[in-house]
C-alpha cells in the first residue's frame, strides 16, 4: 500500500506543478538559473567521465577483437555503437541522478523544514510550481546537450586512447565510428535522455517536497531520491529500449 500511497501523492504533486503557472517572466529567470546550476554546473563532471569512458572501451574492445577474421574498424564501430546507445544516454543519467538528484532533494526538503514552502503557500503562490516547474523544464533543456558533449568527448577519448596507445590507427577508428550509422539509434538516445530528465528532476523534487522532520530526514529524502531513480532509470531504459530497438 506504501508504494500506491506514493504513487498517487507523485502523480497529484505533478498536477499541481504543471497546473496554476506563475508570470512567465518568473519562470524564464528561474529556469535560466536552473540551467546553469544543474546543467553547467554538471559539465565538468560529464565531460571527465566520457573521455576516459570512450578511451577504455576504445582499448577493451581492441583487446577482445584479437581475430584476425574481426576487421580492426570494429573497434571505431563498438565505441560508436556503446557510447550512443548506453553508455552516455543511461550511465552519464546515473550519475546525473547521483549529483543533480541529491542537490534538487536537499534543496527542496531544506526548504520544507524551515518553513519557506509554507510562507509561499500563505502568500498564495502555488509553491510546487514555482520550486519543481523550472527544474524539470531545465533538465529538459540542458540535458540532451550535455548528452551530445558527453558523446562528441567519449569518440574523441577513444580515438586519442585508442591511436596513442597501438589499439587501433587513425584511420580505422575514423571509418568504424562512421560505418553503418543509422540516425535513427540518435533519435532513441535522445528519447531516452528526455525522459530520464524529467525522472530525475520530479523524482527528486517529491521527495524534497514531503520531507518532514529535521536535517537528518533531509539526507535521507536525499538519499531515497537517488535510489529510486536510479531504480527507474533502469526500469524506462528497458522499456524503450524494447519500444525502439525490437528483436527481428
Amino acid at each position: 500500500m506504501t508504494l500506491f500511497f506514493h504513487i498517487g501523492r507523485y502523480f497529484m504533486l505533478l498536477y499541481r506543478v504543471f497546473s496554476k503557472p506563475e508570470k512567465f517572466s518568473v519562470y524564464w529567470r528561474q529556469i535560466v538559473y536552473e540551467i546553469n546550476s544543474l546543467g553547467i554546473g554538471s559539465l565538468s563532471i560529464v565531460s571527465i567521465i566520457s573521455i576516459f569512458m570512450g578511451g577504455v572501451i576504445t582499448i577493451q574492445a581492441a583487446f577482445g577483437f584479437s581475430s584476425p577474421w574481426i576487421p580492426l574498424y570494429a573497434v571505431g564501430y563498438t565505441t560508436r555503437e556503446s557510447m550512443l546507445l548506453e553508455f552516455c544516454p543511461t550511465i552519464v543519467s546515473l550519475i546525473l541522478a547521483g549529483k543533480i538528484g541529491s542537490n534538487i532533494a536537499s534543496e527542496v526538503g531544506a526548504m520544507r523544514i524551515t518553513e519557506q514552502i509554507d510562507a509561499l503557500e500563505i502568500m498564495g503562490v502555488n509553491s510546487a510550481s514555482y520550486l519543481i516547474l523550472p527544474k524539470i523544464l531545465a533538465s529538459i533543456i540542458i540535458n540532451p546537450f550535455l548528452i551530445a558533449i558527453s558523446m562528441f568527448l567519449g569518440l574523441l577519448g577513444g580515438y586519442i586512447m585508442g591511436v596513442y596507445s597501438g589499439a587501433c590507427t587513425s584511420y580505422e577508428y575514423i571509418f568504424g565510428i562512421q560505418a553503418m550509422f543509422n540516425p535513427a539509434k540518435l533519435y532513441y538516445s535522445f528519447t531516452k535522455v528526455v525522459v530520464f530528465a524529467f525522472l530525475i528532476t520530479s523524482v527528486a523534487s517529491y521527495f524534497g517536497y514531503y520531507t518532514s522532520g529535521g536535517a537528518l530526514e533531509v539526507g535521507k529524502s536525499s538519499t531515497r531520491a537517488v535510489v529510486i531513480t536510479s531504480i527507474l532509470i533502469l526500469i524506462f531504459n528497458l522499456i524503450l529500449t524494447g519500444l525502439f530497438l525490437p528483436i527481428d
